[in-house]
């Protein structure tokens, strides 16, 4: 079959890679693509927020299934367009998407059906906002109620950090996602993410992974869309999974299909574990970034099947397989990151690292450049490894960080800390 996947980040590198294996993908095209998915897939050029964009490059190029990478064109409707041309689509609908558009409507889906999450409150003037944190006091976490490419959330540990936080959103630091902001109590617990495919009725968890937000070693310094992940979650137990599927996962599936808002695609559950609980601090809807890539290192071939089920309603007869192992992967971001990333330095000896199904360089933003490979973004390489424990996975990912010659990057050295 003829596969499009959306998207240019290592996210979709990774998902290209597992896809790209499974004997069912004849032609795999990537849009936009970057400089390392061009060496796997066919990479093209075109709108992918424009839905009518997307259709019309498919009826061209007779694609079968469409994956759609990204949250913004998920929230845009791209996957409303294709379904509609009839194009097998995995992908949530726009008003599906609106689990992790809006941070505020995914506070109403979970006090609608009693799932487990931070007391919250949500406000549209700065002023009552302020007025609210001086009252309560610190910590809380003051959040962009929209889409911030990952950003948009400030730990207010003090009143005067809190009220600063206030001040960036409605400032505009994160444009409109912040012309409403969620104000919420601070969770103490460690976090961890759980991944569930849904076909709108039937759901099917696909494995844990947790990530280091922060840019500094120790998780310290401002967040980032992620420095580092590995797979899986000691701290999600089988318990804990059962609990967090139980009174959040499943009642979240069943609220948005009475509301006649099915949700059919990937459901990202970021979860605050204490004491062999779980509650729910945000959905997102697309696979995380960098945790994709450490899920797609374990699945493998298979990936493609179960993504297939999902979009064809299918889930109940559908199990995913995993190899009794550990995946860990460290980002490698562009020295800046994350304020102002340095674009455009050249980063050497990828080419003599291994590239198998135990290790693998995924591309997040990089260009090709008169033969050389250039950093076009921040958050830059995701160097990815397996191994028969957590700690050989870690060895061999920062024994091929060390081979790539790029004084413009850096990353931390301490990703799988917590679980080490």
């Amino acid at each position: 079959m003829n596969i499009l996947i959306l998207g240019s980040g290592g996210r979709e590198h990774s998902l290209a890679w597992a896809i790209k294996q499974n004997p069912k993908c004849d032609r795999l095209i990537v849009a936009p693509g970057n400089a390392g998915i061009a060496q796997l897939a066919e990479c093209a050029s075109f709108d992918i927020m424009d839905g009518a964009a997307v259709v019309a490059f498919c009826e061209e190029n007779a694609v079968d299934f469409v994956v759609v990478g990204p949250e913004a064109p998920l929230a845009a409707g791209v996957a409303d367009a294709t379904r509609a041309a009839g194009l097998l689509t995995f992908g949530p609908s726009a008003a599906a998407a609106r689990l992790e558009a809006s941070k505020a409507f995914t506070k109403e889906i979970c006090d609608a059906c009693a799932a487990p999450t931070a007391g919250y409150a949500r406000f549209t003037d700065a002023q009552a906002a302020r007025d609210y944190v001086t009252e309560h006091g610190a910590p809380l976490v003051i959040k962009a109620d929209g889409l911030a490419a990952g950003k948009g959330v400030i730990m207010g540990m003090t009143l005067d950090e809190a009220l600063a936080g206030i001040d960036e959103i409605f400032g505009g630091a994160f444009g409109a996602a912040g012309a409403e902001v969620v104000i919420e109590e601070f969770m103490e617990g460690e976090e961890a993410s759980l991944f569930i495919l849904s076909d709108g009725t039937n759901v099917l968890p696909i494995g844990t992974a947790q990530d280091h937000k922060r840019v500094g070693e120790g998780d310290t310094g401002p967040n980032t869309g992620g420095m580092g992940a590995y797979s899986p979650a000691p701290v999600l137990s089988e318990a804990v999974l059962a609990q967090a599927m139980d009174q959040i996962v499943r009642p979240t599936v069943a609220e948005m299909a009475r509301r006649g808002t099915p949700f059919e695609g990937v459901l990202y559950a970021g979860l605050m574990i204490k004491d062999g609980h779980a509650r729910l601090v945000e959905y997102n809807v697309r696979f995380g970034d960098p945790e994709c890539q450490v899920l797609m290192m374990r699945l493998g071939a298979q990936a493609l099947d179960l993504l297939l089920a999902c979009a064809k309603g299918a889930l109940a007869d559908t199990q995913a397989n995993w190899a009794e192992d550990h995946a860990l992967t460290v980002v490698m971001a562009a020295n800046g990151y994350p304020g102002t990333p340095e674009k455009g330095t050249v980063i050497k000896g990828l080419d003599a690292l291994p590239e198998d199904s135990f290790n693998m360089v995924f591309h997040a933003g990089t260009a090709a450049r008169d033969g050389d490979v250039i950093a076009t973004g921040g958050r830059v390489l995701n160097v990815t490894s397996r191994g028969a424990s957590l700690a050989e996975a870690q060895a061999r990912a920062y024994a091929m960080v060390d081979a790539i010659d790029w004084p413009g990057g850096f990353c931390r050295r301490d990703i799988g800390w917590r679980a080490l």
